[in-house]
């Protein structure tokens, strides 16, 4: 067994420990083996889901249920209008996981909790 600990690549959490040849992180349950690639990226994908909890994917056409202010635009976005063709972003650092172009507004980001798929 090897005595230097290695970081969860989940959690990043330090006290991880050695159990034969999988390492595992005791603050979120994550087992991994360092000589796999393929588990060192997290187990769990990221999944976006709108407001009603269906998973949404890239290219689905969605359903903005909530009018919504846009900064640097008089108008807002109405409930109801239709965005089609959506690319997600689960990583965006600004919380808006949902990248589109909407008609009259342009290129911008929404956040999923905001919008249903059709």
């Amino acid at each position: 067994m090897s005595d230097t600990p290695s970081p969860c690549p989940k959690c990043s959490s330090t006290y991880t420990y050695q159990d034969g040849i999988l390492w595992i992180c005791p603050e979120c349950s994550f087992e991994w083996n360092p000589n796999e690639e393929k588990n060192l990226e997290t187990s769990d994908s990221i999944i976006v889901k709108d407001a009603n909890g269906n998973v949404l994917n890239d290219g689905d056409s969605v359903t903005v249920i909530k009018n919504l202010k846009v900064k640097g635009s008089t108008s807002p976005i109405k409930a109801g209008t239709k965005v089609k063709n959506i690319r997600l972003e689960p990583d965006s650092p600004d919380g808006h996981n949902i990248a589109c172009k909407i008609d009259g507004f342009g290129a911008m980001g929404l956040k999923s909790e905001f919008v249903k798929k059709i």
